[in-house]
């Protein structure tokens, strides 16, 4: 894949989030996600939302990728991540930092969905937990069910790199029973946040920033030495 990405700020009601997209590799020094600008994203997308005359057709995200996610979990604990996806694989490497009420700790997840396998080492004993996955493999982007709903527009269009637009869709996954919301930019489809339910997890909140093409760090599928 061979796309160029600027850097796009979304500037509503004096709410600033921005988006670094490139293709710098990542490493946890990098790690910097403004909360509140994520969490508030897609909320606003709804009051901003624009009419369009020609519906967009969904599109299709990046396959493999690396930057960082912040996810909340059933409004419970707060999951600041270095993120690897690799969807032709069905891999995903995470650096968790873990907030459950005043408690923070740390996790090394490796999930390996065609191998069944999840390795989480806790970074801060060095144990190491080698589990089945109880959950399908769940595409980050736009899934192939997904029916657009709504459009929305940030910044001026007449001024370079202070503009973005972002797409929303929604679907159910049958699968798991998940209904879902998921934000993307149009027309480069790269991934901004998405919204998963079901009666298992309840509500997890998601959303991605500092997005790289590719995975920079070859390792980064590799079980953990401490798992071996």
């Amino acid at each position: 894949m061979n796309r160029e990405f600027s850097k796009s700020h979304i500037i509503v009601l004096g709410l600033e989030a921005q988006f670094v997209l490139s293709r710098r590799p990542l490493s946890s020094a990098h790690f910097s996600p403004d909360k509140a600008a994520m969490k508030t994203l897609i909320a606003l997308l709804a009051f901003a939302a624009v009419c369009y005359g020609q519906v967009p057709e969904r599109c299709e995200s990046p396959k493999q990728w690396q930057g960082g996610r912040l996810s909340t979990v059933a409004s419970r604990s707060s999951k600041r991540r270095s993120f690897f996806y690799d969807e032709p694989g069905m891999r995903i490497r995470t650096i968790e930092e873990i907030d459950v009420g005043k408690e923070r700790d740390y996790y090394d997840v490796l999930q390996l969905h065609k191998e069944n396998k999840e390795y989480r080492v806790n970074l801060r004993t060095k144990k190491c937990n080698v589990t089945s996955i109880m959950f399908p493999f769940r595409q980050v982007g736009v899934p192939p069910e997904a029916k657009f709903l709504f459009m929305g527009e940030f910044g001026p269009a007449s001024i370079q790199f202070e503009h973005l637009t972002a797409v929303t869709f929604a679907g159910n996954a049958t699968v798991d029973n998940i209904r879902y919301t998921t934000t993307v930019t149009y027309p480069d489809c790269v991934p901004i946040g998405d919204n998963y339910y079901n009666d298992k997890t309840g509500f997890v909140e998601s959303r991605y920033f500092d997005i790289s093409l590719g995975i920079s760090e070859p390792e980064a599928f590799l079980p953990p030495s401490v798992c071996m």
